[in-house]
């Protein structure tokens, strides 16, 4: 990913929380020289002193065949992203295009039983617990998960590179980018208003 020096992030914890926010991703692998992705939810988590992304695929899905034969996994995310109008400027200059992403590379295995139960309980519990009926794994039966484990293959890729870029017009003066902020926020857009968000954010660290 080409990513200009005012918009790389290189702090690893910043990239672990804003992949936990943004966690549903699409993996790329190759097969025969062409791509093929497909968009999950995922998890990243640090084991010693090693970050991996976990997730489960459909048994069916073509993908499978290719996790473990592929040299490098990429893996994507991406946060809230909108058009900046170069009208919000104070000079002249040419529109463009403000968001959030990260690109990871690493090795793919795929999980035994017991690693795939608990990367489902652990994602279970991330999107249920604060629920009124939360819907857990020990809450349903076994035979309805005997089922679902047979139809899903569970994997886990070792994290080797990660390229982070938030391009948040950080090259832009402290009056451009106040007002960019303020014009995005009366977007009327869901992105708009959540990277009107980051940005502000951002700016009163």
């Amino acid at each position: 990913m080409y990513i200009p020096k005012y918009f790389k992030v290189e702090n690893v914890d910043e990239i672990l929380d804003f992949v936990q926010k943004n966690s549903f991703g699409t993996i790329v692998t190759t097969e025969q020289g062409k791509p093929i992705a497909t968009h999950l939810p995922l998890g990243f988590n640090k084991k010693g002193d090693d970050y991996y992304i976990t997730g489960h695929i459909a048994y069916g899905n073509p993908q499978v065949g290719t996790l473990e034969t592929c040299q490098d996994v990429l893996v994507m995310f991406q946060g809230p992203h909108a058009y900046i109008s170069s009208s919000w400027y104070g000079h002249e200059e040419v529109p463009t295009w403000n968001y959030q992403a990260v690109h990871i590379y690493g090795q793919a295995s795929i999980l035994e039983r017991d690693e795939l139960i608990e990367e489902l309980t652990i994602m279970m519990e991330k999107y249920e617990k604060h629920r009124e009926n939360p819907i857990l794994w020990g809450n349903l039966s076994p035979q309805l998960l005997e089922r679902q484990l047979k139809a899903i293959v569970g994997f886990k890729i070792k994290v080797e590179d990660i390229q982070a870029a938030y391009k948040l017009s950080q090259n832009r003066n402290e009056t451009d980018y106040m007002n960019i902020i303020d014009q995005l926020q009366n977007e009327g857009d869901p992105n708009s208003e959540q990277l009107a968000a980051v940005m502000k954010n951002i700016s009163s660290r």
